[in-house]
């Protein structure tokens, strides 16, 4: 015999039927609602669960999960992702400010006819602060983004805070525009992934005029490859050699050579980079080591920056000196 929502035969027991419960309700919107959750319960219940043969005469095993793989740190810096914008403004070099910047020898010598002529007397603090700030946007590139035309700008100071004294000065303040081109070769060999190519062209200076005055221009080209999180990479350039009685510092190259390595490695949403760069002929050049821990408020983080060697800054090329520095940072490179 059937009855309403039920099913009773002999030697059974009664089996309510899914839903049946919602027969009595009378409005229909209701009514409908009551069976959407009644049947989609019922079927979650007897739905067998998906499986995969491991061979066609072997056991049957479960489906593994497909575990995401995180995004390229070459391809997510320099907009290569599809889903970038066409056009877009991002950061660029570490942008930080080191509320202190301990350096074993202040350079003095360049500002010394300035301190005689204004018959003053410097005297430099070996604590000052440091900040840099520096973007980089893409004008144009190719629909699949493999190919961009991009401009950058890095801005950064040497502030004499500690100084009282002599009213605070920045000491030194230099000014790099960029204009270059990326491209993603996306060649992979022995697990590395050759993921970018840059290419342009790259202007330094301090801004300032005789007698400490210092610029130059190059002509760069620069190769990025990746391993898990892991990123290097290597830098070469030449400089576009100006007139000799423009020529502020013309034995530039023999402390900055002509090229440099940066490594650079995240682990547990820390950063670590280390960078070396010099001329072999001279023996000259300089290694920069910085450390970006993990977020502490929003996306700052805390920061440390230590540098030895010549060329920490332009009036500095010549000068040879060990630097510390702590504070904090919007970003690293990557």
């Amino acid at each position: 015999m059937i009855l309403a929502g039920a099913v009773v035969g002999p030697g059974t027991a009664r089996a309510e039927t899914p839903g049946a419960k919602c027969l009595a309700i009378k409005d229909t919107i209701e009514r409908l609602a009551c069976f959407d959750v009644a049947i989609g319960t019922a079927v979650q219940k007897e739905a067998p669960t998906v499986s995969q043969p491991a061979a066609e005469s072997g056991p049957v095993a479960d489906a593994a999960p497909v575990t995401p793989q995180p995004a390229s740190l070459i391809d997510t810096a320099w907009g290569f992702l599809p889903d970038s914008k066409p056009a877009y403004l991002r950061l660029h070099q570490p942008n930080y400010l080191l509320f202190g910047r301990y350096t074993t020898d202040v350079n003095t010598a360049p500002y010394e006819p300035l301190f005689n002529a204004f018959d003053e007397e410097a005297d430099f603090e070996n604590v000052e602060a440091k900040f840099q700030l520096s973007i980089k946007g893409r004008l144009l590139t190719t629909d699949d983004h493999r190919w961009g035309l991009w401009f950058a700008y890095t801005q950064q100071s040497q502030w004499q805070l500690y100084s009282p004294d002599i009213s605070r000065p920045f000491r030194e303040t230099n000014y790099m525009p960029e204009l270059f081109g990326s491209f993603r070769p996306g060649v992979e060999f022995g697990g590395w992934h050759w993921n970018v190519l840059n290419f342009g062209y790259t202007h330094q200076s301090n801004g300032r005029s005789d007698p400490i005055s210092r610029s130059w221009d190059r002509l760069f080209v620069e190769a990025g490859v990746e391993r898990e999180n892991f990123v290097l990479l290597a830098r070469a350039w030449t400089r576009i050699t100006e007139a000799d009685y423009e020529d502020d510092n013309p034995d530039i190259l023999d402390y900055y050579g002509h090229g440099e390595i940066t490594g650079i490695y995240k682990w547990r949403d820390n950063s670590f980079t280390l960078m070396g760069r010099g001329n072999l002929s001279t023996g000259k050049g300089a290694a920069q080591f910085t450390w970006a821990s993990r977020p502490l408020l929003g996306p700052m983080r805390g920061y440390v920056q230590v540098f030895t060697g010549y060329g920490e800054s332009m009036i500095d090329y010549d000068w040879r000196q060990t630097t510390i520095g702590l504070g904090v940072t919007l970003n690293d490179r990557f």
